[in-house]
């Protein structure tokens, strides 16, 4: 976790980075925020409550998420949307006919779904309802929405009986969208989250980390799982890219 040192912030610079770090991880809590721009919860609560009244943001339970999470959100709302699109392209070239793949949510797993094509038949497990309802618009694919409890500020499917679930399924890949990602691994902020993630990595033969290069050498107070478990890390960048270097030779495939 970037935390921003020895500067204060006025008021207007402090929003439009809390903005920035919701866009960037889709969803983010208050006490992050709070860590990141060192000030006190207070101040972030009333910053988002401003931002949400001026529609910039969600505003939950415990933090904020991009307007990108909403059912209605057009391309528009997506952060570094062009970014997420070639990431999806790399990501399609890997699947092939009669694959189960497991998946999270967040907006780059959008972004796959919108451009998977339509003679694909593969079958989909998803803890996200957003992203079962986009795939279910492709005639060819078979959607297994795993239900349970929905995370108030993920949005996704969490608890003992999805990762109960979850336990059953033998995956080609997992699909993993990505909060913060290091050379120590794959981390996230929320625990119940977390346990999900790990679930779906023990039940995929391949595991695939998505990120855009923004969130790359972050990180988060809470590991899902270290680099040796993860099998295609893909990125918008070329993998001979400067900021992939470090990365050369802990992840199995970069594209």
């Amino acid at each position: 976790m970037s935390v921003i040192e020895n500067k204060i912030l006025l008021k207007k610079e402090r929003q439009l980075e809390i903005i920035h770090q919701i866009n960037l991880h889709n969803k983010i809590l208050s006490s992050d925020l709070s860590l990141i721009l060192n000030v006190s919860e207070d101040t972030i609560r009333r910053d988002l409550n401003e931002l949400a009244l001026e529609n910039k943001i969600v505003k939950v339970h415990g933090g904020a998420l991009s307007k990108s999470y909403n059912v209605s959100a057009t391309q528009a709302d997506t952060y570094a949307y062009d970014e997420k699109k070639v990431i999806a392209t790399k990501m399609i070239k890997l699947i092939k006919d009669g694959m189960t793949i497991l998946t999270s949510g967040g907006t780059t797993m959008r972004a796959i779904a919108n451009q998977l094509p339509n003679n694909l038949h593969v079958t989909f497990f998803t803890v996200s309802p957003l992203i079962s309802l986009e795939l279910a618009e492709h005639p060819n694919v078979e959607v297994i929405f795993l239900g349970g409890k929905i995370s108030n500020i993920s949005k996704i499917s969490v608890g003992g009986e999805v990762v109960s679930k979850i336990n059953d399924i033998k995956a080609d890949f997992c699909v993993l969208g990505i909060n913060g990602f290091d050379q120590e691994g794959i981390s996230d902020s929320d625990y119940e989250v977390v346990q999900v993630k790990k679930a779906m990595i023990k039940s995929s033969r391949q595991v695939v980390a998505t990120t855009i290069s923004e969130k790359l050498n972050s990180d988060l107070r809470l590991r899902v799982c270290t680099l040796n478990e993860i099998d295609y890390l893909i990125t918008e960048l070329s993998p001979e890219n400067e900021l992939l270097k470090p990365y050369q030779g802990l992840v199995k495939y970069i594209l």
